[in-house]
């Protein structure tokens, strides 16, 4: 088991490491002079002063090899400096972390409502194979595969926010400017863990050790709630964690149509504006934690799987 750590560890830092070269590689990817940039963001004035120009690439140390500017780049976000939005002059580091802690809030809720729905509807699927509620689920699994955010959104405050009247249309004041969005952002995570649940359990019902369980005396259903649940919702582990790092930074409409102040927007925002700090430093804090999440799950998925925690022991 611990050497399954190590190995995902190793792995973890190896990958942490490209990502950091990726993130750093983003101004020269970009047209044009980071120091230019930085002038023409500070002083919307297009005919610079090239002394100026140049002494701002010398206190950048933007003369200096690409080796020196990624390792002084590198010590610098190690500790937590990631330099200042172009746009709002603020520190990189504080701005991403208000936006992530609204980003998280938002994927939680979602993927919670989500497997609220899917692990019971598709584990009662599963037990009556070919039925009206079999069919219906699958009815619901193409409507929701079907329905692409962008569309339910203003649809949603449409009939929530401008008819109804129950619910705010954006903003992030409170409890109840989470619902529109995450219900948005949880119908196809919802549809997706549902056919995964049905699938999987339609293969655990058949396993040997539910007979057992029947021989021993227990109920169909409670073989299903004791022993046929935990397996079956073992593939769900995996693409929860899929989900969960794509929606910290791939719900950019939602957050956009809504003006939720997440990663999403943030992301949005920095693009829009040019701001090379921010591109970078949200690079670094949504790559990175996609692949913490990643690595986290596949060590959980060993640790509550009794067949993968055996054959790492070996």
């Amino acid at each position: 088991m611990w050497k399954l750590v190590l190995q995902r560890l190793s792995i973890l830092v190896a990958m942490l490491l490209i990502v950091s070269v990726a993130a750093f590689a983003v101004p020269l990817m970009s047209d044009g002079d980071p120091a230019r940039t930085i002038l023409m963001s500070r002083t919307s004035d297009f005919n610079l002063d090239p002394d100026a120009v140049e002494s701002l690439r010398t206190e950048l140390g933007l003369d200096r090899t690409l080796a020196a500017q990624y390792f002084g780049w590198l010590g610098h976000a190690l500790r937590g400096d990631l330099g200042f939005s172009f746009a709002t002059r603020q520190p990189v580091l504080s701005e991403i972390a208000r936006a992530l802690a609204v980003s998280l809030t938002l994927a939680l809720t979602a993927l919670g409502w989500a497997l609220l729905v899917a692990l019971p509807l598709g584990t009662l699927a599963a037990m009556r194979p070919g039925g009206k509620l079999d069919g219906a689920t699958t009815l619901l699994i193409q409507t929701l595969v079907a329905t692409p955010e962008y569309w339910f959104a203003p649809v949603s405050v449409l009939v929530f926010s401008l008819w109804l009247g129950v619910l705010p249309s954006a903003g992030w004041q409170g409890p109840s400017s989470l619902i529109l969005p995450a219900l948005a952002l949880s119908l196809r995570p919802m549809a997706y863990f549902t056919q995964i649940t049905r699938a999987a359990m339609s293969d655990v019902l058949q396993a040997p050790y539910i007979s057992a369980a029947r021989a021993r005396g227990l109920s169909y259903n409670q073989s299903v709630l004791r022993h046929g649940l935990r397996n079956g919702s073992l593939p769900v582990i995996t693409f929860f964690a899929l989900w969960f790092a794509g929606l910290l930074g791939g719900s950019v409409v939602v957050e956009v149509i809504f003006a939720i102040p997440g990663m999403g927007r943030l992301l949005y925002d920095a693009v829009i504006n040019n701001d090379v700090p921010m591109l970078q430093g949200a690079f670094v804090a949504m790559v990175g934690l996609a692949i913490v999440i990643n690595t986290a799950a596949d060590v959980f998925y060993v640790l509550i799987n009794p067949a993968m925690r055996g054959r790492h022991a070996q």
